[in-house]
């Protein structure tokens, strides 16, 4: 009876465990599971932040907005052919990459082919290109430490240029240029990079805190042109303009120009007025835009690209007839493809153009900017017979030629003689202002017709002869030459 009691207790304890367990584990069950939905909150919420920051991050691939020109589109294809072919390989697990690096040695090929035979047409699209970097992109990657200044002193600050001081390898500079927009927003802001006269009188400020503090200059031009507004006229947009470029040739410290884009008659020239004028490989820089040059030399902007042509305007050309002094490379393809890998080579430049005028005197720094700007607008001026130019310049360089007595070349005798009688006149005329005599030709009256009614006398005499001869409509009319010094006599 015991032995049965004892055995009951135990099964019930066991029962009583039993049941004591099951009501724990939907506890331990809920547990578990709340880990598990933290675990996959936690993991959501990591692959949401990764995410966001790769927006920050450096870019992998093209973005799919960025502008593409014309000339541009076979080879964006074949760079489209490429990822496909990439992808499809990936997916299917088969090795091909020995045909992929071939179709990218042939895409590298076609791109330098086809950047290395632009037009200067196609070359301006490239400088107006929307994606091509700006002012406030080269600064904030080429410099160390950036402090962006604003205001003209005046009430007013103009977005369309950017001035601030920042540093290059320990050494400070005043950094001033157009800024133009990324998308329509912006651009409205910045009025498309054309300055109003307080943007010019906000760098001729900063110009002049540089020169006093010793700083050189860096001014990077990217403008279509100064803003030709009603309200930027009535500010005084010219004024602003020739007050820039008087007080440029005066600054003690060197000045560095690099045109990043498009540089645009004087807007450009108004902060361009430097030492040396750096100008990236597909920059432009023109007196006028071509579609402004065709609208007036041939009526029609749709002589744009003719213009384009006899303009002048792309970084060779300009370097060739001295306008611009260096031509800095910019990467396969130009800076709107790989702009990171265009900011070394602009900073490399500046530095080495900076570490040429460091040790140059205040004196000397004035010096050559004056001389750089005295020899432009070299010319050559002789006739051209039929506007056959390249004829003549090739007999011209041809030929043995004489020296004029001056040192001189010349062609020949008839243009050694042209030459003298030219240097003889420009020598009388020094010598004439030396002497400040009085070089105004007066008519020198012969005796006698001082006296009264004897010049009104001769004045009828000859009227009336004029209309003898439109009456008989021939010269036969006219007195014979004895009569008429007979006449004069008389008179």
């Amino acid at each position: 009876m015991a032995l049965a009691q004892g055995l009951t207790k135990r099964a019930g304890g066991v029962r009583s465990a039993s049941v004591s367990r099951r009501t724990v584990n939907p506890v331990r069950c809920s547990v578990f599971s709340a880990k598990n939905a933290a675990q996959r909150s936690a993991e959501v919420g990591r692959e949401w932040l990764e995410t966001i920051l790769s927006r920050f991050g450096p870019a992998t691939d093209r973005a799919q907005n960025i502008t593409t020109l014309d000339f541009e589109k076979p080879l964006s294809e074949l760079d489209k052919r490429i990822k496909e072919v990439r992808k499809v390989a990936e997916e299917n697990g088969v090795d091909v990459s020995s045909q992929i690096g071939e179709l990218e040695s042939r895409a590298q090929q076609l791109r330098k082919e086809t950047y290395s035979r632009l037009t200067p047409t196609q070359r301006l699209q490239v400088a107006r290109h929307p994606n091509r970097p700006t002012c406030l992109d080269i600064i904030l990657n080429i410099t160390d430490k950036f402090v962006e200044l604003h205001g003209d002193r005046a009430g007013l600050d103009d977005p369309a240029i950017v001035c601030g001081i920042g540093s290059m390898d320990g050494v400070s500079f005043m950094f001033i240029g157009h800024q133009k927009g990324r998308n329509t927003k912006e651009n409205i802001r910045r009025n498309f990079g054309m300055p109003q006269p307080n943007g010019y009188r906000k760098a001729m400020r900063f110009m002049r805190h540089a020169n006093k503090f010793g700083l050189p200059i860096v001014t990077f031009v990217d403008t279509p042109g100064a803003y030709a507004g009603k309200k930027a006229e009535e500010l005084g947009q010219g004024e602003a303009i020739a007050y820039n470029l008087r007080e440029m040739f005066g600054l003690r410290v060197p000045v560095i120009s690099v045109v990043i884009g498009e540089g645009g008659s004087g807007g450009a020239l108004a902060i361009g007025c430097a030492n040396k004028n750096l100008i990236m490989e597909n920059s432009v820089y023109y007196v006028a835009s071509p579609e402004a040059c065709a609208a007036i030399l041939w009526k029609s902007r749709s002589a744009s690209n003719q213009a384009t042509e006899a303009l002048r305007i792309t970084a060779d050309q300009l370097v060739r007839l001295e306008v611009m002094d260096e031509v800095i490379p910019e990467p396969l393809g130009g800076a709107h493809s790989d702009p990171v890998a265009a900011f070394p080579a602009i900073k490399a430049a500046i530095l080495s153009t900076f570490r040429h005028y460091e040790p140059m005197s205040e004196r000397e720094i004035q010096l050559d900017r004056y001389q750089k700007f005295r020899k432009l607008g070299q010319f050559e001026e002789w006739v051209v017979r039929g506007a056959d130019w390249r004829n003549v310049r090739s007999e011209r360089a041809s030929a043995a030629g004489v020296q004029t007595d001056a040192g001189t070349w010349a062609l020949n005798e008839a243009e050694a003689a042209y030459i003298e009688s030219s240097v003889n006149a420009d020598e009388a005329w020094d010598a004439t202002l030396v002497e400040k005599a009085d070089w105004t030709n007066k008519p020198v009256q012969p005796p006698g017709l001082g006296r009264s009614g004897v010049m009104e006398m001769a004045v009828s005499m000859v009227e009336a002869r004029r209309r003898k001869q439109a009456a008989a409509g021939s010269r036969s009319t006219a007195p014979a030459p004895a009569a008429a010094a007979k006449q004069e006599a008389a008179v």
